[in-house]
């Protein structure tokens, strides 16, 4: 480990990209501090010069280990893969990788990117409309992949990163109240494991007082 220090992340309590890291740091029994980035607050925090400074790109989360930072959730539990020890995220069997890749992709680039909340700002209006189109439109089609792959877990009987994609994405689909969710089964069990329940956006840092659990 190149860094005793502890790693710090800047995130947001509802941030899906979030989410992943802090289930990613749980699972593998990492401990880390949190810098609250609130998305909404003061036209959003993620716009300041000084987070911008931090990532430029101005998205949480920005994850601060090993003296550098990484700003992209995948990335960082990609790394965290490579240089922690702890449950593996990722198959050591070829096939079984590719398809917690393909998962964890189309969740990460294919859905919740255009519905997050820097999108929907945009679209005022008609926000609701379109955040569902995607999210239903990309449920559909992983519904028959998950139907392949799935045993107790995302991929057959291990918790892997597509796991990690999955639940807050599910997450912020009921949230918003789109109905079409993959595989109910699925998602209600991943949610009893304690790295998915103690890294929950309701029990966080910066979460408001009144949804607290």
């Amino acid at each position: 480990m190149a860094n005793q220090t502890k790693p710090i992340i800047h995130g947001y309590f509802r941030s899906s990209c979030s989410w992943r890291v802090r289930i990613d740091f749980a699972l593998k029994g990492i401990e880390f501090d949190q810098v609250p980035v609130n998305l909404i607050k003061d036209g959003g925090q993620q716009f300041t010069e000084q987070y911008k400074g931090l990532n430029p790109i101005q998205q949480v989360p920005a994850v601060q280990i090993d003296g550098i930072t990484l700003s992209q959730s995948l990335a960082v539990i990609q790394y965290i893969e490579e240089t922690r020890r702890g449950h593996r995220l990722l198959p050591t069997d070829p096939k079984k990788c590719a398809q917690v890749h393909m998962i964890s992709d189309f969740i990460a680039s294919g859905i919740q990117p255009v519905q997050n909340l820097y999108v929907l700002q945009k679209l005022r209006a008609e926000k609701v409309q379109w955040a569902h189109n995607f999210i239903q439109r990309g449920f559909e089609a992983l519904e028959p992949i998950l139907k392949e792959t799935a045993g107790k877990y995302c991929v057959r009987d291990e918790i892997s990163m597509a796991d990690i994609c999955l639940v807050p994405q599910v997450y912020n689909a009921e949230r918003s109240g789109c109905c079409s969710v993959p595989n109910k089964r699925l998602n209600q069990t991943v949610l009893k494991v304690d790295a998915f329940k103690e890294s929950h956006p309701s029990c966080q840092l910066d979460t408001p007082a009144e949804i607290c659990t």
